[in-house]
């Protein structure tokens, strides 16, 4: 993938078959409509960079799409972009294992003058830059999705639809970044199947 299809269509968002935020995700799905395995990665809170690495056995690697400035365009983005201060980056990623498999696909929000500080190597994972730093952060997350995206179906060279979340990193009390992920379903080589019962529809 070039870097000129990113810029020409933006950022690649789920179209949502189902939907569930904040309350949803603080009392967990019941396990016949999303298996546990997949509960801890998409509503826990740990690191999924790690959590990759740890299913596959296999160093998690980025490859950067794109980073260009949005200013204070709200970008298509889910809601809590607005508690970000403007202007802002936007920054795309795969990750993908070392091996070069596509695991998740990534969009995250800056604000501008923080990319620096924070984003220092463009080309590691968030997690890695942050944690190398010892930044102290908490993350939030406020949405989860399962939808579908043609552009994904292609990218991962899975069919659709897919689970994906949103959430922010918080860090001395302000928002750091807002980062929207979306899940191949080659992770149910490791995971199992994502529902026991029929997904949703």
């Amino acid at each position: 993938m070039t870097a000129k299809i990113f810029q020409d269509t933006g950022w690649h968002y789920l179209t949502p078959i189902w939907q569930g935020e904040r309350e949803i995700i603080q009392q967990g799905l019941p396990h016949n409509k999303l298996a546990p395995t997949w509960q801890i990665l998409l509503l826990g809170d740990g690191s999924p960079t790690r959590h990759l690495q740890l299913l596959t056995g296999e160093r998690t690697e980025v490859d950067l799409i794109e980073m260009s400035n949005v200013g204070m365009d709200l970008d298509n983005a889910p809601e809590a972009i607005q508690l970000l201060p403007g202007p802002r980056v936007r920054r795309q990623v795969w990750l993908r294992t070392a091996s070069g498999q596509r695991l998740a696909y990534a969009t995250s929000w800056w604000p501008a003058n923080y990319v620096d500080k924070h984003l220092q190597n463009r080309k590691i994972p968030i997690w890695s830059s942050l944690s190398g730093r010892r930044t102290e952060l908490y993350r939030e997350i406020w949405g989860i999705h399962y939808g579908k995206s043609a552009f994904l179906e292609s990218a991962f060279n899975h069919t659709g639809a897919f689970w994906g979340r949103y959430y922010l990193f918080w860090h001395q009390g302000k928002p750091l970044t807002l980062i929207y992920e979306v899940f191949s379903p080659y992770l149910k080589k490791y995971l199992g199947s994502e529902s026991i019962a029929s997904p949703y529809i």
